[in-house]
């Protein structure tokens, strides 16, 4: 007979994980902070999703909907979908998880691409499947290296377009053409966390491939554009087989009352949507060309963030620049988790904060030799 062991113990694999650490929040020491580490909006949540927020509160003490009519209703409306395809849950993290868990298992493969977000290995690990990690061509999804990476084994492709940390994304085309050379069974899974951001005529977030496909989900979040990061709101639009196999398994209540009534009032509420694509457009041009202007190289982004990349140089490096930017109170995102070891991930803030960080790098800099 075997010993007792002492503790519980993990099933195989789980300790293998490295456990997702979001961006930091605080700059010891500094009076006013600037949170630009984790791409969340400087414009707050929509008024009118604050207030059925509110009105969620007097009633406290009922089970929310199960089904999130509600929100999915709001969904269907603006996006013209049928509400059968339409899955919510508790941020779109808690989908991608149910998505591994119910399609990947022991001896399964799960492909990622080089710089996609950490949570798709984490989770395929997590269902006991192995993650299988595709090379990136400057920074953007290869699609020709992803195919070739396909084996009996491969269960499910995960795409986030855009792309975090470094804001490309994959032409529509290109999309197109890796749903064409995946086998059937195969998931391709389209995280498109800043479609709303996106103005580009070659750009589709993934609602016309996913209606003509029976294999291919897009999933998407209101903790971004719409500002609501602390109720966890996200959705999927996939195929009815799909949506009924994760709604199985997926908890009874997976999402709030007050995240319903607050989610279904932003996403009608696309006026304050506009306020905000516009904002971005601004400044992340601005930005960009800031950045540049002071030698630093920037990856072209198409989301609300900046990849900002440092000189090789001693004192230049992005960890001094961190150092530096939290001191004076602006808190950007190491991506070294990434792949990124010497750069900065910055979100679109205010322009206080924007014009504020441009200061700070313009002193770290210094003035050109």
């Amino acid at each position: 007979m075997s010993m007792e062991m002492s503790k519980p113990v993990p099933r195989p694999g789980i300790l293998d994980i490295a456990a997702y650490v979001p961006g930091k929040e605080h700059a010891p020491g500094v009076a006013r902070v600037f949170k630009l580490s984790s791409n969340e909006t400087p414009f707050g949540a929509s008024p009118k999703a604050i207030e059925a927020f509110r009105a969620a509160g007097e009633h406290l003490e009922r089970y929310p909907d199960g089904q999130a009519k509600e929100l999915r209703q709001a969904i269907a409306d603006v996006h013209g979908l049928n509400t059968a395809n339409i899955l919510c849950g508790n941020g779109s993290d808690e989908l991608l998880a149910l998505l591994c868990h119910v399609y990947l298992g022991a001896g399964d493969e799960g492909i990622v691409t080089e710089h996609g977000f950490l949570i798709y290995k984490i989770q395929i690990m997590a269902a006991g499947a192995t993650p299988v990690t595709v090379k990136e061509k400057d920074c953007k999804v290869d699609v020709d290296a992803i195919l070739a990476a396909v084996t009996d084994k491969t269960k499910i492709v995960f795409i986030a377009n855009p792309a975090n940390p470094t804001g490309t994304y994959v032409p529509v085309s290109e999309i197109r053409r890796l749903q064409a050379g995946l086998p059937r069974h195969v998931i391709l899974v389209l995280d498109a966390a800043y479609a709303e951001y996106v103005r580009r005529n070659d750009y589709e977030a993934g609602l016309e491939i996913v209606s003509s496909n029976s294999n291919v989900i897009m999933t998407r979040t209101f903790s971004k554009i719409y500002g609501l990061a602390a109720l966890r709101v996200g959705w999927m639009y996939g195929p009815v087989d799909i949506v009924d196999a994760l709604s199985r398994v997926r908890m009874p209540f997976n999402m709030n009352g007050a995240a319903i009534a607050a989610g279904a009032a932003a996403m009608r509420d696309q006026a304050f949507i506009a306020q905000a694509v516009a904002h971005n457009i601004l400044w992340i041009e601005k930005v960009t060309k800031a950045f540049e202007a002071l030698g630093l190289e920037v990856t072209p982004s198409v989301a609300n963030f900046v990849l900002v990349h440092f000189p090789d140089t001693d004192g230049k490096r992005a960890a001094d620049a961190d150092e530096f930017l939290t001191s004076r109170g602006y808190i950007l995102r190491a991506v070294r988790a990434y792949g990124f070891p010497n750069s900065l991930r910055m979100s679109i803030g205010t322009e206080e904060a924007n014009l504020g960080v441009i200061d700070a790098l313009t002193e770290f800099m210094g003035p050109k030799a």
